[in-house]
C-alpha cells in the first residue's frame, strides 16, 4: 500500500472518530466540566429558584468541578404535570401536589417509591393557605364564613389546572367540615356559596395574584402563604395577610424524572439539585422566600413571620391524594359539581 493511500485511509478513520464521538455528545446534556439540567415547577417558585439556583451552581462547582446550567420552567402545577408527560424533558420536578408527581409516575417517566427518596415525603418545605386583601381589609374578612357573604369578590385559581387551587379548596372544604359537623351536604353548599363569589377562576397561582395585585380584581385573594407575602413585600402598604381558622398543610413535592436524567446522563447532579434542597442554605434560601423550611430548628428561626401555631389540616384527612382527587377533582366530581351551578 503506497503513502497517499496510507494517508487517505487515515484521514477516513480520523472523520469517522470524529463523526461518532460528535454523536455521542449531541445525546448528553453532560460532559466533563458542564451539565445542564431542566426544572420544570409551579407558578409561585419563581423566586425561590431564582435564589437557589444560584447557590447550587457554586456548591455544584465547588463539589463536582462541572459549570451547571439550570433551566427553569413554571405554570399551573397540574399542566406542568402534563406538560412533562407530553415531552417536556423535564430532569427534577418541583411541583405544588404529590398527585402532579405521580401522575408522571403512572407514565412510566419516573420511578415506583420516588416520594420516600429524599426526606419528608420528598418535600423540602411546605406552605399553608391564607387570604390576601387589601390594606385596611374595607371587606371585614377573617374566617372563610366571610367568604360566603354577598358582596364579596374572590380570586382563586382553577383545581383543574392549579395545584395550589387544590389546595385552597380543601382548606374551605375543611373549615365547611369542621363548622358542620361532617354534614356533607352543608359542607358542599358552604363551598358552593364560596365558588359563587369566584368572578375568575385564572389558570395558575400567580396568575391569580396578578388578577388581584396587578390588575385590581377582587376584594380577597385565596393563596399559597408564601406568595401573599410576596405581594405584602413588593407593594409595601397595599395589602395584608388574614390568616383563617383553619388552613391546611401544604407539602409541594420534589422529584427526579428518572427516565429522562438517565437519558441525558445528568442523575448525579438532578438528584443533588434536589438533596441540597434540605441543606442548611437550601432551607435558608426557602424561608427567605417565605415557605416554611421542613428543618424544625431554622423554621423556628422564622417564627417572627409564620404563624406556627395555625391550626392546620393534611392531605391524610381527605384518605391521601388518589381519594382527594376522586372525590372533588376528577371530571364529574364535587368541584364540577359546584361550579357547574355557579350561576343558579
Amino acid at each position: 500500500m503506497n503513502k497517499n493511500k496510507l494517508m487517505a485511509l487515515g484521514l477516513i478513520f480520523v472523520l469517522t472518530v470524529g463523526v461518532v464521538t460528535g454523536c455521542g455528545k449531541s445525546k448528553s446534556v453532560s460532559s466533563n466540566n458542564k451539565v445542564e439540567i431542566t426544572n420544570v415547577s409551579y407558578d409561585p417558585t419563581r423566586e425561590l429558584y431564582e435564589s437557589y439556583n444560584k447557590e447550587f451552581v457554586k456548591y455544584w462547582k465547588d463539589k463536582a468541578g462541572q459549570d451547571v446550567n439550570i433551566i427553569q420552567s413554571h405554570g399551573g402545577s397540574g399542566k406542568q404535570a402534563r406538560s412533562v408527560i407530553e415531552g417536556n424533558e423535564a430532569d427534577v420536578v418541583t411541583l405544588a401536589l404529590a398527585q402532579d408527581i405521580t401522575a408522571i409516575e403512572k407514565a412510566g417517566l419516573i420511578d415506583n417509591g420516588w416520594i420516600k427518596e429524599f426526606n419528608k415525603n420528598s418535600s423540602p418545605y411546605t406552605s399553608t393557605i391564607v387570604f390576601l386583601v387589601r390594606k385596611g381589609n374595607p371587606k371585614n374578612i377573617k374566617d372563610w364564613d366571610d367568604l360566603v357573604k354577598k358582596g364579596v369578590n374572590i380570586i382563586t385559581p382553577n383545581p383543574k389546572t392549579s395545584g395550589g387551587a387544590r389546595w385552597n379548596f380543601l382548606a374551605a372544604w375543611a373549615y365547611a367540615d369542621k363548622k358542620f359537623n361532617g354534614d356533607k351536604e352543608k359542607t358542599k353548599q358552604f363551598v358552593s356559596d364560596l365558588y359563587k363569589n369566584v368572578s375568575i377562576l385564572d389558570s395558575g397561582a400567580r396568575a391569580a395574584t396578578t388578577t388581584f395585585v396587578e390588575n385590581g380584581q377582587g376584594d380577597v385573594l385565596i393563596a399559597w402563604e408564601n406568595e401573599a407575602y410576596l405581594s405584602v413585600r413588593e407593594h409595601k402598604d397595599q395589602y395584608e395577610i388574614i390568616t383563617p381558622s383553619i388552613s391546611i398543610l401544604a407539602e409541594p413535592s420534589v422529584a427526579v424524572v428518572d427516565k429522562t436524567a438517565k437519558k441525558r446522563g445528568t442523575e448525579e447532579v438532578a438528584k443533588a439539585y434536589l438533596e441540597y434542597l434540605y441543606s442548611d442554605v437550601g432551607q435558608k434560601i426557602a424561608g427567605d422566600n417565605y415557605y416554611r423550611p421542613s428543618n424544625k430548628e431554622i423554621l423556628q428561626k422564622y417564627s417572627n413571620i409564620f404563624n406556627l401555631n395555625i391550626k392546620m389540616v393534611t392531605i391524610d384527612d381527605f384518605g391521601g391524594w388518589d381519594k382527594a382527587t376522586k372525590d372533588f377533582f376528577q371530571d364529574g366530581a364535587v368541584f364540577d359539581q359546584i361550579y357547574k351551578d355557579k350561576s343558579k
